[in-house]
C-alpha cells in the first residue's frame, strides 16, 4: 500500500494574514534609518541593496564633497533613510542626507541632556542669525548668541568647525537654536579664574581693547577686563582714546595696580617705555633754540611738541613781540613747524615754558639801537583811543601821543578830535622802554613852552595887570600877559560885600590883583582884588598911621592915596 502523501493548503484566511503581515512590517521600514551594501556606482548615483525586494538609488552629491566621494566604493556598507519601500519604477527611495540628520539629531538630544558642547559650521546667514550645520542637523545660531561682544566681520567664522551650545531642540517642528556666546562665556570663566589667581602689578599681558569712552578704554584680557586710563595710554597728551586707540585691536599693556577685593583691574601702555622727562633738562637745556610741531591751539596759547611725549606750551604772551590781543590760532597753525626757546622747566608738574618770540630780535631794543629820545620822527596816525594817537614807527612798532603831549595849553580831550586816522604827523621821542615794550612821543613839545616860562616868571603875592577875558555868575575868567589864564572869584572882587558884584566890571577891562595860587600843573592862577586892597591897606597902615596920633582911618588912607597920586604924576 502505497501512503500517499498531502501538503495543507493554507485557508483564504491565513494568507491574508501573512500579507497584512508582510505589508506593515515593510511600511514600517519607512521612515527608519537601515544599513545598506553599495552594489555600484554611476555617473552621479550610487546604487544601495538595503535587503528589500529591490534596490535603491542616492545621488552621490548626498555623499559630501569629493574627498569623501573617493572613499566610497562598491562593498562598502552605508547608512541611508527610507523615504518610500517603491516608486513607480518599483525602486527604494533613499537618503543619505537624512539618515545623517536622523543621526545627528538622536546625538544632539543626548549631548542636550548632558550638556555638552556639539561641533558645527556655520554655513549661511538668514534674517536673525546664521544657520549652523550640525553633522547633518540644521541649527539657528541667534545674532545675539554668536559672540560676547560685537563681531565687524564675520567672515573669519563661515565655513569653519567650531564648538556650540544648544539651547532647545524641537524635534517635531524640526528647531534647534544653538550659541557660540555660551560656549565663550565659559571658557571666559575658566580664563578669568586663571588669570586673576595669577595676577600680579608689573605683570605685562596680551589684550584686545573693548570699549572706548571720554576717560580711557576697556581691555579685555581674556576674561576679565581693566581700565587704561587715557593718561596712561601715552607720555604725549592726548585729547582722547580714540587717537591713539580703536575696538578690536590688539595691545601689549602693564598692570599698574590690582585691587584683589574689587577686581578693579588698571592698564597702562606708556609704562612700557621709559619716562621721556627723566632727562629733560639733558635734553631741553633752558634757553636752547629748537624746531617743534603745533600739536594744539586754545585760547592761551599753542602746545608745540618737541619730540614723542614731550610738549610744551608756548602762552599767547610769548608769541610775539607786537601781536598782544590776537587769538594763538592767528599767528600759528596745528602742524606747523616753528622755532621755539625753552623758557623755563617744571619736572614735577611735567611742563615746559616756550617761547616763539624770543628766536627773532626784540623790535623794541632794535629801534632803542638806532634812534635816541630827543629825537623827531614822521610817521602815520595807526590808530585814535580815549587816550591818545598811536602813531607807527616802522612795521612792527607803534608809539604813543598821550593826550596831555598834544599841546602845552589846549584841552587834549578837544584837540583829540582835529586829528585824522591815517594822516602824516611829526612827533618828538620822549621815552623808550624796552621793558614796558613802551615809545613815549610828543607833538606839544616840538614847540617851546611859552606859557612856562610866563609862569617860572611869575610870584606867589606879586600884583599883576589882568584883562577881563569872560564874565561868570562865579567870579571873572582874565589873561595874564600873553598866555597865562588865571580867575578872579566874586568874593575876592572887593574888600566890601557890596562891591563884589561881577555886573560892575566889563570884557576887555583891565584891573590889577594879587596872585594867591599858581597851579603850574593846569597852567592857571588864581587872583585876588580884594587881597590887593587888604595889602594896600596894611602898607598905608604902616606908613601913615600910629597908636598914638588920633588920626581916622579915612585920614591915613587919605593921605596914602594922596601919595599914591603924587607919586604917579
Amino acid at each position: 500500500m502505497t501512503q500517499t502523501q498531502t501538503t495543507a493548503t493554507p485557508s483564504k484566511e491565513s494568507f491574508a494574514d501573512l500579507l497584512n503581515q508582510s505589508f506593515q512590517e515593510m511600511t514600517s521600514i519607512e521612515g527608519s534609518v537601515v544599513s545598506g551594501t553599495v552594489i555600484s556606482i554611476e555617473k552621479d548615483m550610487i546604487l544601495i541593496d538595503v535587503g528589500l525586494k529591490c534596490e535603491g538609488r542616492v545621488p552621490l552629491r548626498e555623499f559630501g564633497n569629493s574627498e569623501e566621494e573617493t572613499k566610497i566604493n562598491v562593498g562598502d556598507i552605508v547608512e541611508v533613510y527610507i523615504e518610500r519601500l517603491e516608486d513607480i519604477n518599483g525602486q527604494a527611495i533613499l537618503s543619505r542626507e537624512k539618515a545623517r540628520r536622523e543621526e545627528a539629531w538622536v546625538n544632539l538630544e543626548v549631548a542636550l541632556e548632558k550638556q555638552q558642547r556639539v561641533n558645527g559650521i556655520i554655513f549661511g546667514k538668514v534674517k536673525g542669525g546664521f544657520t549652523v550645520d550640525l553633522e547633518g542637523a540644521t541649527a539657528f545660531l541667534p545674532g545675539s548668541q554668536v559672540d560676547i561682544r560685537p563681531i565687524k566681520d564675520l567672515g573669519v567664522l563661515m565655513g569653519t568647525p567650531q564648538p556650540f551650545q544648544i539651547l532647545k531642540m524641537d524635534r517635531r517642528r524640526g528647531n534647534i537654536v544653538v550659541s557660540r556666546r555660551a560656549v565663550l562665556e565659559d571658557s571666559r570663566a575658566e580664563a578669568r579664574t586663571e588669570l586673576v589667581a595669577n595676577l600680579q602689578e608689573g605683570q605685562v599681558l596680551q589684550g584686545v581693547i573693548k570699549n572706548i569712552t571720554d576717560y580711557g578704554a576697556f581691555v579685555d584680557l581674556g576674561g576679565v577686563d581693566g581700565l587704561l586710563h587715557v593718561t596712561d595710554i601715552s607720555w604725549k597728551r592726548i585729547n582722547h582714546p580714540s587717537e591713539a586707540l580703536q575696538v578690536g585691536e590688539s595691545v601689549q599693556v602693564k598692570v599698574i595696580k590690582f585691587n584683589d577685593e574689587t577686581q578693579r583691574i588698571s592698564l597702562g601702555i606708556k609704562q612700557l617705555t621709559e619716562d621721556p622727562w627723566l632727562k629733560v633738562f639733558d635734553r631741553f637745556p633752558v634757553g636752547a633754540k629748537m624746531s617743534g610741531i603745533v600739536t594744539n591751539i586754545t585760547d592761551y596759547g599753542s602746545f608745540v611738541e618737541l619730540e614723542d611725549g614731550i610738549e610744551g606750551l608756548v602762552h599767547v604772551s610769548e608769541m610775539s613781540w607786537t601781536k598782544k590781543n590776537v587769538h594763538p590760532g592767528k599767528i600759528v597753525s596745528t602742524s606747523e613747524k616753528v622755532e621755539v626757546m625753552v623758557l623755563e622747566i617744571d619736572v614735577q608738574k611735567r611742563r615746559i615754558s616756550l617761547g616763539i618770540k624770543q628766536c627773532i630780535e626784540n623790535p623794541w631794543e632794535k629801534y632803542k639801537k638806532s634812534n635816541n629820545i630827543g629825537d623827531v620822527i614822521d610817521g602815520e596816525i595807526r590808530n585814535i583811543t580815549e587816550f591818545g594817537l598811536f602813531i607807527g614807527l616802522n612795521e612792527d612798532i607803534d608809539g604813543l601821543v598821550h593826550l596831555s603831549d598834544l599841546s602845552w595849553d589846549g584841552n587834549g580831550d578837544e584837540l583829540i578830535k582835529n586829528y585824522n586816522k591815517g594822516s602824516s604827523i611829526q612827533a618828538k621821542i620822549l621815552d623808550i622802554d624796552v621793558e614796558k615794550e613802551r615809545i613815549s612821543l610828543g607833538i606839544k613839545q616840538l614847540k617851546e613852552d611859552v606859557t612856562a616860562t610866563e609862569i617860572d616868571n611869575i610870584r606867589k603875592g606879586s600884583t599883576v595887570t589882568c584883562t577881563i577875558a569872560e564874565i561868570t555868575d562865579n567870579g571873572l575868567e582874565v589873561t595874564v600877559g600873553d598866555n597865562l589864564k588865571g580867575f578872579i572869584k566874586k568874593n575876592d572882587l572887593s574888600r566890601e560885600r557890596s562891591d563884589q558884584k561881577t555886573d560892575r566890571y566889563g570884557v576887555g577891562d583891565k584891573v590889577d590883583a594879587t596872585v594867591t595860587n599858581i597851579d603850574k600843573k593846569t597852567r592857571k592862577i588864581s587872583l585876588s582884588i580884594k587881597a590887593k586892597e587888604i595889602e594896600e591897606e596894611k602898607k598905608a597902615m604902616a606908613e601913615y598911621g600910629s597908636s598914638d596920633s588920633g588920626a581916622s582911618l579915612g585920614d591915613i588912607l587919605g593921605a596914602a592915596l594922596a601919595k599914591k597920586d603924587e607919586d604917579s604924576s
